[in-house]
């Protein structure tokens, strides 16, 4: 695979990304998904205990093709922030959303997730209603699924609470997103016992886009050149792309296309490790 040469501008690229994918005024799931699709009905709830205000999950229309839309909003002014929970999914934010995803693959509908999360909610009733649980079950489920699965980063992709909803066919990601393993604040916590060490270890957790991309652990960038609208038609053609080769393959295919992705992506990154260790 031909990797991505980019110019690193300023003192440190990837921090300029993480601040980027940050900032306030960033556009959020409920507007890219208004923009781009016919309609929207949104469903909620997971049937256990209520339902989660950090996931925008229902059913929409692409060109007349039913399709379930699975979104992480964060909103962008305190009031919004502080309702959808700052984009941090609790247990039945996961729950509502396998639930519709179980959906989806009963009535053969494509799957379309949309991440923006800085990581799982942290409180201790998260913990006790199962986070760990309820990510691992996605991660599970969303592996064996027989239809169409595309994940979209639009702003952080912040370690489990983003992978829950990253298991797809195809892993797209916005020019100026991020996806990690880790935050930079919690990684510079733990190394480096200063999380004001955030900026200068950035650029070695390899959160970028184009670190992604040459990696494999995404499969397209999407550039963010001009107006918002126009961001959201390249998304638009690009979930429209991916749903016609789709198209063309059956739901074992499918499924056996995404396990030999991550399987692959994973066998990559044991031998990376062991290459650095040696």
């Amino acid at each position: 695979m031909e990797k991505i040469i980019v110019e690193e501008i300023g003192i440190n690229y990837a921090w300029n990304k993480v601040l980027l994918a940050r900032k306030i005024t960033r556009f959020r799931s409920l507007s890219i998904i208004n923009s781009i699709f016919d309609s929207f009905i949104q469903l909620h709830g997971d049937r256990r205990m209520g339902d989660d205000k950090s996931i925008v999950a229902g059913i929409g229309l692409l060109h007349n093709q039913a399709v379930t839309i699975i979104g992480q909003q964060k909103g962008n002014n305190p009031d919004e922030m502080e309702y959808h929970q700052y984009g941090m999914t609790k247990p039945e934010g996961y729950r509502k959303s396998l639930r519709l995803m179980r959906q989806a693959e009963k009535f053969r509908r494509p799957i379309i997730c949309f991440i923006d999360t800085p990581g799982a909610f942290p409180g201790i009733s998260a913990e006790e209603n199962g986070q760990a649980e309820a990510i691992a079950r996605n991660l599970y489920e969303m592996a064996n699924f027989t239809v169409p699965i595309i994940s979209i980063i639009i702003g952080e992709g912040g370690s489990g609470g983003a992978l829950a909803l990253g298991v797809a066919n195809k892993v797209i990601m916005l020019e100026n997103a991020i996806y990690s393993v880790v935050s930079p604040e919690g990684c510079a916590s733990i190394l480096c016992k200063d999380s004001k060490k955030a900026p200068d270890i950035a650029g070695n957790l390899k959160i970028t886009a184009t670190d992604l991309k040459n990696n494999g652990i995404v499969d397209e960038i999407i550039s963010e050149v001009g107006e918002a609208e126009e961001i959201f038609t390249r998304i638009k053609q690009s979930i429209e792309k991916e749903l016609l080769r789709c198209s063309q393959l059956n739901g074992e295919e499918l499924r056996t296309e995404r396990i030999e992705k991550y399987r692959r992506v994973g066998n990559e990154i044991v031998f990376f490790n062991v290459k650095e260790d040696n």
